[in-house]
């Protein structure tokens, strides 16, 4: 069992957080946002935005494919 931050389901991750998590960059993400293709989110503010481990466990899920 993991005790990182990264794995808890009970804190919000940063964008930052989130990408690193992902493999990805923060970059990415907010472009994600944008086009509404991305993991869900929560706006805390305008210019605050967090991530669920859980949401970003199930945007992963549902890219997993069988074949091309």
């Amino acid at each position: 069992m993991r005790n990182d931050i990264a794995y808890n389901d009970e804190v919000l991750l940063t964008p930052k957080q989130a990408a690193k998590r992902l493999g990805l960059t923060p970059r990415f993400l907010e472009g994600r946002r944008y086009s509404d293709d991305g993991p869900r989110f929560v706006r805390i503010s305008s210019r605050c935005v967090r991530y669920r481990n859980i949401d970003l466990q199930e945007w992963i899920e549902a890219r997993v494919c069988s074949s091309t």
